[in-house]
């Protein structure tokens, strides 16, 4: 089944919820119109009980080439704070299913910062990663400034951001910002690869894990300690961990249920 919005294609392939940007005339600008429509669409198979994983990718041009400039040049502080355009970015923040990102050419501006949302990046070898906004009188406004930073360190984090230079798919990959590097024929193929298999787990576990993960990104190891100990413990009234550690002992494939 495929779904067909303005500036969004979503279809569902089996276990794999798939969203597509789709706006390849302006290389798949962020504009709020296509924002409310992605968040949407990513929301739904949030709820969906057969989707596990979701994928989020553009075109082999374009991930998306940042925020949509024309809509936002002619804003004051007042009128952009009261829109409160990153509402929308904090949605991402809060859905509970892995989202693998499949990036390929152009993820630059709110386009990085918006892969850089999701859980796993698979990107082409064409793709380049950056933060341009300096060049036009602004700063990265979507979480740029923070998850660079802690994923790439404050140096490299600086000259990116200060510079408004990208970088390469090689480059990010040795940065840790990016999972795998794979060539442009197959960058689609091989984040579905990495969703079919995350899909096998455990749907509650995979839940629980990405909240855990996404506590250390946020906090002091402290909080986030206590944290995992109190997801790992939940899991221990769940069917699937009675399921998973019975057919570890019995040597077969655990079929997991979600429940």
């Amino acid at each position: 089944m495929t779904l067909t919005n303005k500036n969004i294609r979503s279809e569902k392939e089996g276990q794999i919820g798939l969203v597509r940007l789709n706006r390849p005339q302006v290389l798949n600008a962020l504009s709020c119109e296509l924002m409310d429509e992605l968040v949407a669409a990513i929301e739904e198979f949030d709820r969906d009980d057969e989707v596990r994983v979701i994928i989020l990718t553009g075109n082999e041009k374009a991930f998306a080439a940042g925020a949509d400039i024309k809509e936002m040049s002619g804003e004051g502080t007042v009128s952009i704070m009261l829109k409160d355009r990153f509402a929308t970015w904090d949605r991402i923040r809060n859905v509970k299913k892995p989202i693998v990102a499949a990036v390929s050419g152009y993820a630059l501006g709110g386009g990085c910062e918006l892969a850089m949302s999701c859980d796993i990046i698979i990107a082409s070898e064409s793709a380049q990663f950056g933060q341009p906004e300096i060049n036009i009188g602004v700063i990265p406004g979507a979480g740029g400034t923070q998850r660079l930073t802690r994923v790439v360190g404050k140096h490299k984090a600086m000259e990116m951001i200060l510079t408004g230079r990208p970088i390469t798919a090689r480059e990010a990959h040795e940065l840790g910002l990016v999972n795998k590097v794979v060539p442009v024929e197959i960058y689609l193929e091989a984040a579905r690869e990495v969703a079919r298999e995350i899909a096998k787990k455990s749907p509650l576990a995979v839940r629980l894990a990405k909240e855990a993960v996404l506590k250390a990104f946020d906090g002091s190891l402290t909080e986030g300690l206590v944290f995992e100990r109190k997801n790992f413990y939940m899991l221990f009234s769940s069917e699937d961990q009675k399921e998973g550690m019975r057919a570890f002992l019995e040597k077969r494939p655990a079929s997991f249920t979600g429940r």
